[in-house]
């Protein structure tokens, strides 16, 4: 059915029907994540009020049973190896949309495309025990010890790959089709057609890919726990052993208690911040280019 401006002013009967649920719906939604946000905050709280925010980077290391508090090589570890990650998927990604998209034969474009959704369902504990057992000792015999930062941006970077692959796909597929008829009656190229047109186009979907692969990489905790090391130190280079945040929570949380455990959720409540300036990011982008066109 096609959407006129008057069905869009004057709703039909059933869309009156479908308005109550799906409002409900999405202030479910809204309700789920101000609850996780509320409860982060009120876990943290008993911690910050006798613990200043400096301590959480000033401190001379992160020993909370001895009221010391250092996350930042924790976040130095789980910032460089979501950025290494992204910096390597996205070009990757981006020439795996466009190969399947414009350049690779149709029966070839629908099996790598299978090949991407069967890498995306994958269990994270999966490419943690490949990375563990194959990518580590590789890795190892180049520059020990092996479970480093590097392996963590490789496995994760494998892990990114087919989310950053199909919502490129899918925003190279939502460019009109009238853009590239126009392209192709001025005798375009078929790469100054992608270059000048359907990268162009489809920008803002495809920055909207890149964010939501980086907000998995942040939030990703059994593959990087599998693979780096998991020592708490600030990274020099990338064949240090690191502990990111997330792995941190997952090894601490079983016999954490007191304030140990609340500063476990401010380490949450930090990643939780992150994760929504993510989302910002990309609406602010999204409204941005909309507007803009660029």
């Amino acid at each position: 059915m096609i959407l006129s401006k008057r069905n869009i002013l004057f709703p039909s009967n059933t869309d009156r029907r479908l308005l109550w649920p799906l409002r409900t719906a999405a202030l479910l939604a809204a309700a789920v994540l101000l609850l996780i946000a509320g409860f982060l905050i009120g876990e943290s709280v008993p911690l910050l009020r006798h613990v200043p925010l400096s301590r959480f980077t000033g401190d001379d290391s992160w020993h909370p049973a001895q009221g010391l508090y250092n996350v930042m090589p924790m976040l130095s570890a789980t910032l460089l190896s979501s950025l290494g990650a992204l910096l390597l998927a996205a070009p990757l990604g981006i020439a795996s949309a466009l190969f399947v998209r414009y350049y690779a034969p149709s029966m070839l474009a629908i099996a790598y495309r299978r090949l991407l959704e069967l890498l995306a369902g994958i269990p994270s504990v999966v490419y943690g025990f490949w990375g563990l057992v194959t990518l580590a000792p590789l890795v190892r015999q180049w520059h020990p010890p092996g479970v480093s930062l590097l392996t963590a941006i490789l496995v994760l970077t494998l892990m990114i790959l087919p989310t950053v692959a199909l919502t490129v796909d899918a925003a190279l597929a939502a460019v009109p089709v009238i853009h590239l008829r126009a392209a192709a009656a001025l005798a375009l190229s078929r790469w100054g057609m992608i270059r000048a047109v359907i990268l162009p186009q489809a920008r803002s979907g495809i920055a909207s890919g890149m964010l939501l692969a980086a907000g998995r990489a942040l939030g990703e905790t059994m593959a990087v726990l599998m693979v780096a090391g998991n020592v708490v130190q600030q990274p020099h280079s990338l064949f240090d052993s690191v502990r990111t945040l997330t792995a941190n929570i997952a090894l601490e949380m079983a016999y954490a208690m007191g304030d140990h455990r609340a500063a476990l959720f401010v380490s949450g409540l930090a990643l939780l911040l992150m994760v929504l300036a993510l989302v910002g990011a990309a609406a602010v982008f999204t409204r941005k280019t909309a507007f803009t066109g660029r």
